[in-house]
């Protein structure tokens, strides 16, 4: 027998190599597609199995999956909001944990301070710095606020008399109707308004009870935030504890990165507009820069709010001119804010389109108010962050559950 012989196919042990089986795909139903290389179906045999084809198929799959997912998500935010009194101040702490963490670690590990008193040191810092803001701010505001009264009252008459002397040439008598007609509606909603200052009274008892409670909460985050992270993961199932850890880390850092990122971004804007009013010598300069620093935590909304205060203020007090100079430092510091600051401080870990942000605000605006729009932006930089570390093909990434466990 030749070698050629010993090496045919025939001899099933000497010099055969066995082809693989081939992989049949399947469709979206499971059925089988045919292979590549195989007869062409006949022209009556239909392409796809059943009435209905593959593209309309996956577009039914996806569609009923999309319902279950907004009827989810929409269960959620309605049960929050049955609860907002306790979920506000929650998230609140939670914000507030990833701002103030590095500074009780930093006491706890540099210091050598005990963790509880590096948490009491920390709150205690917190409440000496908002206490010395709201100090400040009220002494400018009690000073200056009696003549910005009489000079707003001033504007309103030179207002009045515009009506009638400029190019609307309003009579007197239209005039004196229409401020009739707002002095009547006053007079005939008085029950409303104080209906609404009863209900404003309720909300002031809700704000201090959510005020004590996201105090304590605070409190127990900063000291026991790595040992409550690790009783929610081990509720989860063994074999999924390290991606929900992985995941909820990820999460974490994205949202310190952006409370540490807006608290910057929040104080450039206040410095840059309360300076510009300062210079221009409009009265309240330090509150109203104070109050752009708060208002600029809500993105977007805040900031152009807070300086729409800021030119209505120089309007009245300094005149048209001085308002349109006040209305340019608002945009200037507000676009040197937005396209380049904030690129250059944002993370890596926190990157959202401008597009993606703007229609958080609107959304969170529409379901919560002013509260919405403070928190859709963290809540939407974590969901990112933790979808995309669930779908990294790596799965879960120990260094970083390393790092975040020991903060």
């Amino acid at each position: 027998m030749s070698n050629d012989d010993r090496g045919s196919a025939a001899d099933p042990e000497v010099g055969h190599v066995p082809e693989p089986n081939p992989v049949v795909p399947e469709d979206v139903d499971g059925q089988n597609l045919p292979t590549a290389g195989a007869a062409p179906t006949s022209p009556v045999q239909k392409t796809y199995p059943g009435p209905v084809p593959p593209p309309v198929t996956a577009a039914a799959a996806w569609s009923w999956r999309l319902v279950v997912i907004v009827a989810a998500v929409a269960l959620v935010a309605l049960a929050l909001v049955q609860i907002k009194t306790v979920a506000i101040p929650v998230l609140v702490a939670a914000l507030l944990t990833a701002l103030l963490s590095p500074v009780t670690n930093w006491l706890s590990q540099r210091v050598r301070l005990p963790r509880t008193l590096a948490v009491v040191v920390t709150l205690l810092l917190v409440v000496l710095f908002l206490g010395g803001l709201l100090t400040l701010a009220g002494r400018s505001v009690v000073s200056g606020f009696a003549d910005l009264a009489d000079t707003a009252w001033d504007g309103i008459e030179t207002g009045i008399a515009w009506l009638s002397s400029g190019p609307l040439a309003l009579s007197e008598e239209t005039i004196n109707s229409y401020v009739d007609a707002l002095q009547q509606q006053l007079s005939t909603n008085i029950d409303s308004i104080l209906s609404g200052a009863l209900s404003v009274t309720t909300s002031v008892g809700h704000v201090l009870a959510g005020a004590l409670i996201a105090l304590f909460c605070l409190f127990f985050f900063l000291k026991e935030g790595a040992t409550i992270w690790g009783w929610i993961v081990r509720l989860f199932p063994r074999v999924a504890r390290e991606r929900v850890a992985g995941a909820g880390m990820r999460g974490w850092t994205s949202l310190s990165v952006y409370a540490r990122t807006q608290i910057v971004v929040a104080f450039i804007d206040g410095v840059g507009i309360g300076l510009g009013a300062w210079i221009l010598g409009v009265p309240l300069a330090l509150p109203l820069g104070i109050l752009v620093f708060i208002g600029s935590f809500i993105p977007i909304i805040g900031a152009v709010l807070t300086g729409a205060v800021a030119v209505a203020v120089a309007l009245v007090d300094q005149g048209p001119f001085r308002a349109l100079i006040m209305l340019v430092i608002v945009l200037g510091v507000q676009q040197l804010e937005s396209h380049f600051f904030q690129p250059v401080l944002m993370s890596r870990a926190l990157k959202l389109h401008p597009v993606a942000v703007l229609l958080a605000v609107a959304t969170g605006t529409l379901i919560g108010g002013i509260v919405g729009a403070l928190f859709a932006v963290p809540i939407v930089a974590v969901v990112n962050a933790v979808m995309n570390y669930l779908n990294h093909p790596d799965g879960a990434d120990p260094d970083l559950i390393e790092v975040t466990a020991k903060t």
